[in-house]
């Protein structure tokens, strides 16, 4: 399950989740993963030219597509000390992220891969639908509350930042859960694309300045084999 001390805060960014389709550089390997995600405080006060994300107020996928943009992967591996970890639980090893503030386990079997606007990546190179992807953008709100209901949450970051508006989604379910004190959505979905269906899971959370986003999924076909990996990834 996915765990947060005082400050806890997974990310996920403005695009959806790598496909294959997404041209990525292979920098690590291993075999196949599902990731728990846990944040921990950063002493970073955040910026007043922060800028903030409203979903009550109806953030633009332009503002999300511009941080993406100006913020490649590549350049935050480059600035942030990665730390890997010993296994600290059968079957996943841990990344750990000082600076940015947020932990997760991940399975063997996945390789990292860097791609443009995403923070962290970690991929099947067989089944390239089975990955984990961590982002944040910045933000004015302090609770993952603030930005409204679970539904209407998830519903938003689905439709305008984690699938193409070509692919139909559906959200299965949503829900609140309190880790620590601190408030996490997480939630359950569908994108479904000409050729195959993406089932997914993602978990939000609010902290240190930062919406954090941890979105992990396979496909359709493939689901039942790993949605016990997913589920705690998540």
């Amino acid at each position: 399950s996915l765990n947060m001390q005082h400050s806890i805060l997974p990310s996920v960014r403005h695009s959806f989740l790598p496909t294959s389709s997404h041209q990525g550089r292979n920098v690590a390997s291993g075999k196949r993963v599902s990731v728990l995600v846990r944040a921990k405080q950063v002493s970073q006060p955040p910026s007043a030219s922060t800028s903030s994300v409203s979903f009550q107020d109806g953030t633009s996928r332009r503002q999300l597509l511009a941080f993406g943009a100006s913020t490649p992967a590549s350049l935050l591996f480059a600035e942030n000390p990665i730390s890997f970890a010993a296994e600290s639980k059968k079957g996943f090893l841990n990344v750990t992220d000082k600076k940015d503030g947020y932990s997760f386990l991940y399975p063997f079997g996945w390789q990292e891969v860097v791609i443009d606007g995403q923070d962290k990546v970690f991929k099947d190179v067989i089944e390239p639908l089975e990955n984990v992807s961590v982002n944040m953008i910045p933000t004015g709100k302090q609770d993952i509350r603030d930005l409204g209901p679970p539904e209407q949450v998830a519903e938003t970051l689905i439709k305008k930042v984690l699938a193409p508006s070509t692919q139909k989604t559906k959200l299965i379910q949503a829900k609140e859960q309190d880790v620590d004190g601190k408030a996490y959505y997480t939630f359950e979905f569908t994108a479904q694309a000409p050729n195959y269906i993406r089932h997914a899971l993602g978990v939000i959370c609010i902290n240190n300045g930062k919406l954090y986003t941890l979105t992990t999924g396979a496909n359709e076909r493939r689901w039942d084999k790993m949605k016990d990996r997913l589920f705690t990834v998540i």
